[in-house]
């Protein structure tokens, strides 16, 4: 159990207490708060396992979790595999509910696809298993990933995943290990976790790149086209209000485009997953085109920054 810096150690200290006598527990404190990545470095290195899973703590596992992963995990070429990813706070508001089909669609489609391929290219923080014998082979790299010269803290599922795959392991997504995760209820704590991720996948998407003449044609598709999809989706729309603005004329067609391209991709989702609920993620386009882009144009703008956005 790593401490990263508490303030409040007169607080926790009856808690290391009560488990002092445990040997299945250990205690590592911290002088001063290092941030995620660092404190999960001094845990890895303080390891014996073979396997080494990795469970943000506003996460809670199903019971078999840790077994299906490390089943998938006997391939001694697999260096990672996540399992899927719930909102455990689903049913609190209107956004949640979005958020959890939003987490439903980048399991089951976005990795369950390039896991055919033996190469998701992002293990997500929540709930990921990897091969201790790898993670040692990597961890300087890890700890010591820098962006235009300065350190680079978030991101570190991402960047890590990426790692593997340089190193020629092969990373994999376990449908039936279900993690749920806490998630945001307001709109404003999400745009600020999209922000931080949009940096890091910008960042990382450099180092994927050089990976996908190695990999799976369809992966060099995957990443090329979910970089490219929202800038094509940018350009529809400025387009569209432009006409709107100079022309005085509704732009029927690409609304067209655009609902129609949102139900099919919702139709499937709902029939895939067998529930209709999933029609309802048609919503999602709204805040994709009016928020989520102009988060995603500025974190472009503002890679360097290196704020969690969280405090």
């Amino acid at each position: 159990v790593v401490d990263d810096g508490s303030g409040n150690l007169d607080a926790v200290a009856p808690v290391h207490d009560a488990y002092a006598d445990d040997p299945r527990f250990s205690f590592i404190l911290l002088g001063k708060n290092v941030g995620k990545r660092k404190a999960q470095i001094a845990a890895i290195r303080r390891s014996s396992g073979d396997l080494v899973l990795n469970v943000d703590s506003d996460t809670v596992l199903a019971a078999d979790v840790v077994t299906k992963l490390a089943r998938k995990m006997q391939d001694p070429a697999i260096g990672a595999a996540m399992g899927q990813l719930t909102a455990s706070n689903r049913n609190d508001t209107w956004l949640t509910r979005l958020i959890d089909m939003e987490y439903w669609l980048a399991c089951n489609e976005e990795r369950a696809a390039q896991a055919r391929f033996g190469a998701v290219m992002c293990c997500c923080g929540p709930c990921a298993m990897y091969r201790r014998s790898a993670l040692l082979l990597l961890l300087d790299q890890y700890e010591t990933q820098l962006f235009r010269g300065k350190p680079s803290d978030f991101g570190e599922d991402r960047h890590l995943t990426i790692l593997m795959l340089k190193a020629g392991f092969q990373t994999e997504y376990v449908p039936d290990a279900v993690a749920a995760t806490v998630v945001p209820d307001r709109l404003g704590p999400y745009l600020r976790q999209q922000l931080r991720w949009a940096r890091s996948t910008f960042r990382d998407t450099f180092l994927a790149l050089r990976l996908l003449p190695e990999l799976d044609r369809y992966l060099t598709l995957d990443v090329v086209g979910q970089n490219l999809g929202p800038l094509l989706l940018a350009l529809s729309s400025l387009a569209a209000l432009a006409q709107l603005a100079l022309t005085a004329t509704v732009p029927w067609w690409t609304g067209l485009i655009i609902a129609s391209m949102t139900v099919v991709r919702c139709s499937v989702a709902a029939f895939r997953a067998r529930e209709l609920r999933f029609l309802g993620f048609s919503l999602h386009t709204f805040i994709n085109i009016f928020l989520l882009l102009p988060v995603k144009a500025y974190a472009l703008c503002t890679l360097s920054n290196r704020d969690w956005l969280s405090r």
